[in-house]
């Protein structure tokens, strides 16, 4: 029940963010679900490969690095979901930064059994 509320939570975001950053476009709510939805899949799977095969430069920028592979994943979800854009990576770390900080502050309220 908690991950399904925590999605919800990420669509809104992702819903809230589109709407205040120029460079970005959602279509709908439920597109922004789907969004949501494809991110958490890539976190999953798609940004632990990316790590181990960039773990040099991770490394050598003392992990700055990590955040253009976050603006990597968003790019990879606008290649995957109609009706979400992003126009370029710029956009895409912005969107990664603040997406992070509103799913911290949103998660928070969620109460811990």
């Amino acid at each position: 029940m908690k991950t399904l509320l925590k999605l919800v939570l990420t669509a809104v975001a992702v819903l809230v963010l589109a709407n205040l950053l120029p460079g970005m476009y959602v279509d709908s709510f439920w597109t922004s679900l789907v969004v949501a939805i494809v991110l958490a899949l890539l976190r999953f799977i798609v940004k632990p490969i990316l790590i181990l095969l960039t773990l040099p430069i991770t490394v050598l920028t003392l992990g700055l690095f990590l955040l253009i592979i976050n603006a990597l994943i968003v790019l990879i979800a606008d290649y995957l979901v109609s009706g979400f854009g992003v126009e370029n990576i710029w956009y895409a770390l912005i969107f990664s930064l603040l997406l992070s900080l509103f799913q911290s502050i949103l998660f928070g309220l969620i109460k811990e059994e």
